[in-house]
């Protein structure tokens, strides 16, 4: 069953845009700037272990876990909001697969076809967030303060920008860091790259614009109020800047100055569905929806993920998968707002009626239709909570990606693969660790885990070669 805590209606609007399509790469965490997490490749009926790669030492986040409770709201069983680095995200491009380590503080190449070990490049500090690759070039921020660019194929540096105003190091997370460390991912949009440093505001967190190709700034922007922790998410106009626990600050992508701080519930999970934001998952698990040009939460749904089709969304809870029929539900949400609004101005008018005897005629007719609009709204929202075509319970509720007309869903100790049609679950697998990061190109799909394991699954007839 679907469990929309439906605040307003315009999230329908929001989810009738199609999300990106790709190639058959994955050159960005989650796929694209929009962090959509799909891919048109479909996966085989059956899979199997290909290889499997180990770090020495798992994923070393900088945050461990949630607060217990929040005792001024009287929230208990908080949701973990930082989750960006519990696992090493991985990235799949040029035959490749990419990704930084927040253990010993480098950026790996593997071979994406064996797992064996391509290049391993040094910083000075943790590399927590997936980096971003694209034509023979590779760019990641480290804890160092550093942005880099590297050549894909070799790791040979071709630039490095410290974003901070100075080399200086603190002790942060039980590491030396940079007192202005890369703690959101490097997007690359139309030849530039994106990044912040910084996550103490009275520091000053700088939120820059870089050539891509050389590393020279095209513009810089400061913000003393709120952190930037997770993953940076673009559009044509707009930069979606993730605040860690707080919640996500919208800029300009022209010259980076700020629009709007968007209400609702925080956390470094986003993606993007047009312009209109999708977050989360805040201190009980939901997500919410602000569109382009408002700040107000629209919507929000209770959940950890959510995907966007062209003609459904993919809810995914800690309890189960749903799919949504948009198209019903656009029409049912249209209506209701149509009644919402005109309830919101029946009310208006009433207070400025008052109570005297004198407009007791002219409040009449008000409070009939008034009394009408209310079962309506009732019977469209029970009606909007019955446009789920299928409901599917599984208990892996860590991650969650589209390959073709397959939902692959990572939990704790396990992977499970949904058919997009019905949800009947149609592939699963025994991992060990938490599955948080999950990947898919070409009909292969990647696991990483917060154990420090890179896995990957693809058709037992291709041949196999396990890592060592």
């Amino acid at each position: 069953m679907i469990r929309p805590l439906l605040i307003a209606l315009p999230l329908a609007l929001a989810l009738a845009c199609a999300a990106p399509v790709h190639g058959t790469d994955w050159p960005a965490y989650a796929a694209d700037n929009a962090r959509s997490c799909t891919s048109p490749d479909p996966l085989p009926t059956s899979l199997a272990l290909a290889w499997d790669w180990s770090s020495t030492h798992p994923p070393q986040p900088a945050w461990q876990g949630e607060a217990k409770w929040d005792g001024w709201n009287k929230v208990y069983n908080l949701k973990p909001r930082q989750t960006f680095d519990r696992a090493f995200q991985p990235i799949v491009a040029e035959g490749k697969v990419f990704f930084g380590s927040s253990a010993d503080d480098k950026v790996y190449a593997l071979d994406a076809n064996t797992g064996r070990e391509v290049w391993a490049f040094y910083t000075d500090g943790p590399v927590r967030l997936a980096p971003t690759v694209q034509s023979g070039r590779i760019w990641f921020g480290s804890d160092d303060g550093n942005i880099y660019c590297l050549r894909a194929d070799n790791a040979e540096p071709v630039w490095q920008v410290r974003v901070g105003p100075e080399d200086r190091r603190i002790p942060g997370n039980g590491r030396v860091i940079s007192a202005w460390p890369i703690r959101t991912s490097v997007l690359l949009r139309d030849g530039v790259v994106y990044a912040t440093a910084g996550m103490f505001p009275s520091e000053g967190v700088h939120i820059v614009a870089l050539d891509a190709a050389t590393g020279k700034e095209r513009w810089r922007q400061i913000q003393k109020d709120l952190p930037a922790q997770g993953y940076l998410l673009a559009s044509s106009s707009r930069l979606y800047i993730p605040a860690g626990r707080d919640n996500p600050v919208v800029c300009d992508i022209a010259d980076g100055h700020r629009v709007r701080v968007v209400d609702g519930a925080g956390g470094t999970y986003a993606l993007l569905a047009g312009d209109s934001l999708v977050f989360g998952p805040g201190k009980t698990g939901q997500l919410g929806m602000v569109e382009d040009g408002s700040s107000d939460q629209l919507a929000s749904f209770q959940g950890n993920h959510m995907i966007v089709t062209t003609n459904r969304s993919y809810l995914h809870s800690d309890t189960d998968i749903t799919a949504l029929d948009r198209a019903r539900y656009l029409a049912f949400a249209q209506e209701r707002k149509q009644l919402g609004r005109e309830q919101s101005r029946i009310s208006r008018d009433l207070r400025k009626l008052g109570n005297s005897p004198d407009k007791a005629a002219a409040r009449e007719p008000l409070r009939l239709r008034l009394a009408e609009i209310g079962p309506k709204i009732d019977a469209i929202t029970e009606s909007m909570e019955h446009c789920e075509l299928w409901h599917a319970p599984t208990r892996a509720s860590l991650s969650l990606v589209l390959a073709g007309n397959t939902l692959v869903a990572g939990g704790s100790g396990e992977i499970a693969a949904f058919d997009v049609a019905n949800g009947k679950q149609v592939w699963s697998s025994s991992v060990r660790g938490d599955v948080y990061g999950l990947a898919t190109v070409n009909g292969v799909l990647y696991v990483a885990t917060d154990q420090g394991r890179l896995l990957c699954f693809r058709d037992p007839s291709r041949k196999t070669e396990v890592a060592r």
